[in-house]
């Protein structure tokens, strides 16, 4: 019943290990080349992407991300048709990177070439030489100088991110509900007549509901912030409820829900739950940020 992270806080939060995925260079000494996104002037403008603030996501680059995230999905099984519009989430998946490196450079925070030698450092140990770092780079259209202007900026992006959510509280209002989930309104109506009638919830859930994720301990959520529930329409309810009270019947597309509000308050969130407050308050520092900078982007959805 959580929310899925999005497509950016996925990335943000794989930034932790810099990822064990990216391989590492040879020479750690070559200086860094031009950026990916912000490539040297020439006399023939270069095709973009998206402008942001002053610096622009080349088309190449974007193309290239598009064609990492298509292999990613088909490595893992996944059809791409789950992914509706894709092309378009992707890219604004990188223009929000994008200005959280740019406020980490405003914020006085550095690309870290020091914590890139020593995180590259590790990464080529589990490949084990430089033919098998070049073989990777091919396979996922990096050249060096973009593999690692990339891994500077996904730096500074969770550098930012670190800035950003800081601040967030181990504790905020929460609510404490059960739910029973079941595939018809007449049976959800059934239900709650006999609730009302004094039959136990948490019994009828056991029985009856189809959430085999809570059935066994009587549909109990636990204790969860608002808008935290997958579904819009049952998080709504809890938080309209007084404690003790049961909800009517609400439609979602899994089916039916009953929601009984057991308890709310000020209480520890725990870790699935801080992490989904923390990506809230970076999603309106972004929100925020698209609003004051100059975006333009050149891709057709």
């Amino acid at each position: 019943m959580c929310k899925f992270r999005n497509l950016l806080w996925v990335l943000i939060a794989s930034l932790g290990l810099l990822s064990c995925n990216y391989p590492g260079f040879a020479d750690l000494n070559t200086p860094p080349g031009p950026t990916a996104t912000l490539p040297p002037p020439t006399s023939t403008p270069i095709p973009l992407a998206a402008h942001i603030n002053g610096e622009g996501i080349t088309l190449e680059f974007f193309e290239a991300e598009i064609a990492r995230f298509e292999q990613e999905q088909t490595r893992l099984g996944i059809d791409l048709a789950t992914y509706p519009n894709y092309r378009e989430k992707v890219l604004w998946a990188l223009i929000d990177l994008k200005l959280l490196a740019q406020g980490a450079r405003e914020a006085g925070f550095e690309g870290g070439q020091d914590l890139i030698k020593a995180r590259i450092t590790d990464i080529q140990s589990s490949l084990g030489s430089q033919d098998a770092f070049e073989t990777w780079l091919v396979e996922n259209l990096y050249s060096l100088n973009s593999f690692r202007s990339a891994l500077e900026e996904e730096i500074l992006a969770a550098r930012m991110v670190a800035s950003i959510t800081e601040a967030v509280s181990r504790s905020s209002e929460q609510a404490h509900a059960r739910h029973i989930l079941v595939a018809t309104q007449d049976e959800a109506e059934n239900l709650r007549a006999q609730i009302m009638g004094g039959k136990d919830f948490g019994e009828i859930a056991r029985g009856y509901s189809i959430d085999a994720s809570t059935r066994p301990v009587g549909g109990d959520l636990g204790w969860f912030p608002e808008g935290y529930l997958l579904w819009p329409e049952v998080d709504l309810a809890v938080f309209e409820l007084a404690p003790g009270e049961l909800s009517q019947v609400i439609q979602t597309e899994l089916g039916y829900h009953l929601v009984e509000l057991l308890e709310r308050g000020e209480h520890q969130l725990d870790y699935d739950a801080w992490l989904f407050v923390q990506e809230n308050v970076v999603q309106d520092w972004i929100t925020e940020q698209r609003e004051l900078k100059d975006i333009e982007t050149f891709i057709e959805s």
